[in-house]
């Protein structure tokens, strides 16, 4: 059997590499894949390339893999191309909260929405545009799939610019499912749920237990926390369950539970995500009595966390001594599914899945262009968006003012209209004076400006 090459661009992602060619070899399918490894850094190429060596001599396994930083030279003759790119780097990541601390907003993450969401998608679409039109000559039957953030305005600037049918890929819904079985102190892989919505602002319509509907039981779990909520809310804590092991609760995510208790449906990814579409409920980050992307979900500390992560990596990849020997048990990252969605593509086995794909009719009261996370089949040729449940009207037109803001932002990332950036950000709501707004930009783009060529 012939092998199905993948092209990895972004290979330097921390920990994205690791994962994929740690699934790989455990799935004993070393001998099923190729692999080409991308990356304009040089040294981090190096250092990936020479990590992925070690895991695969740990196991005796024999995956071919090619590593260059001209992506051109690689992509002819793909099966699957996947970006993991951040234009900028950790650094641009941490302009994109400081300058907008400046002016008074505050953030948690920074990626997605909010100005340091939409400073993000000025820097990365110009280059996943150009990387979607060489996938367009040299690889044009490849399935193209993006984890680059922010998410829904790539992948909307791509399929307006182009023909590539790129899709959307994210870890939020899996990974929510999961705390929700922790939370309800059930088995794990025994929650399953359907939604719809914007990557990191997803609402799951349906939530089950081993098929039967588990909305009581979470009402019920929540009934029982309400005698000490008010005390936990006073000091509530950052991602406490991860670091102490115990369960999820209701404090740890207000915000998102309170929109479950409100409009029975949950918003993926949890308060860390979710309080960014909803920066008019948190006036100068204002949340349980701390200040956002500060000391409630620190995201200095999440970036540093990167740094250390990536040190982690090189100092493995280029010691003389082989792995440790309990790497595989630890290999960091998320579950992306990739490799299931991969089987399910190229053997039609029809598996459904939480994708970013072009609304097409699958939730009639959006636009009908806009890129919604919902539920897919991963069929032979493609992906299969499902017909999504209807919301309430006021999630509605939430999203409805996400996606027109998102709209906005991808056009001026693509045409550099100074104007429609200033436009962006009215639009998505964290700023309300249009003077702010244009200082705003000034500085987003004078702190960025290496990266946003369309704006010179």
């Amino acid at each position: 059997m012939s092998r199905r090459k993948v092209v990895l661009i972004g290979a330097g992602s921390t920990v994205f590499t690791q994962r994929l060619v740690a699934d790989i070899i455990l799935a004993g399918e070393a001998d099923k894949w190729e692999l080409a490894l991308v990356d304009i850094d040089a040294k981090t190429l190096d250092a990936v390339s020479k990590l992925v060596g070690k895991m695969l001599v740990a196991k005796g396994a024999d995956i071919p893999v090619t590593a260059t930083t001209e992506r051109r030279d690689v992509l002819k003759g793909a099966d699957f191309v996947i970006t993991t790119i951040a234009v900028g780097g950790r650094k641009g990541w941490q302009l994109d909260i400081e300058v907008p601390r400046r002016h008074g907003i505050f953030q948690p993450v920074g990626d997605t929405a909010m100005p340091g969401g939409i400073s993000r998608a000025m820097r990365m679409i110009p280059p996943m545009i150009a990387i979607a039109r060489d996938i367009t000559e040299l690889c044009p039957d490849a399935h193209f799939f993006n984890y680059s953030n922010p998410m829904t305005a790539i992948c909307r600037a791509i399929r307006k610019e182009t023909a590539v049918p790129v899709v959307g890929l994210c870890h939020g819904v899996h990974h929510v499912e999961g705390q929700i079985e922790k939370f309800l102190g059930v088995e794990a892989g025994s929650i399953s749920s359907y939604g719809v919505g914007l990557n990191h602002l997803t609402f799951l319509t349906r939530i089950r237990y081993r098929g039967a509907d588990a909305v009581p039981m979470l009402q019920a779990k929540l009934k029982e926390q309400r005698g000490t909520l008010e005390a936990e809310l006073k000091d509530h804590e950052e991602y406490p369950n991860i670091v102490t092991g115990r369960a999820p609760r209701y404090s740890d995510d207000p915000l998102s539970w309170g929109l479950f208790e409100r409009y029975s449906v949950f918003p993926v990814a949890m308060d860390r995500h979710v309080v960014e579409f909803f920066p008019e409920r948190f006036p100068g980050g204002a949340y349980c009595g701390k200040v956002l992307g500060k000391d409630a979900f620190s995201i200095d500390g999440r970036i540093a966390l990167g740094d250390t992560w990536y040190d982690e990596m090189v100092a493995i990849a280029t010691s003389p001594d082989p792995l440790p020997k309990a790497y595989y048990e630890n290999v960091p990252g998320e579950s992306e599914q990739l490799l299931e969605i991969m089987h399910s593509l190229l053997n039609d086995e029809r598996k459904v899945f939480s994708v970013n794909l072009p609304n097409r009719g699958a939730a009639p009261w959006l636009p009908r262009d806009a890129v919604l996370e919902v539920n897919g089949a991963a069929v032979a040729g493609g992906f299969q968006a499902l017909v999504a449940d209807e919301l309430p009207p006021a999630l509605v037109a939430k999203l409805g003012a996400k996606l027109a803001a998102i709209e906005i932002t991808v056009d001026a990332a693509l045409s550099g209209d100074r104007e429609l950036f200033i436009e962006a950000l009215l639009a998505d709501g964290s700023v309300s004076d249009p003077d702010q707004a244009r200082a705003l930009m000034e500085d987003l783009i004078a702190a960025h400006r290496e990266h946003l060529p369309q704006f010179a």
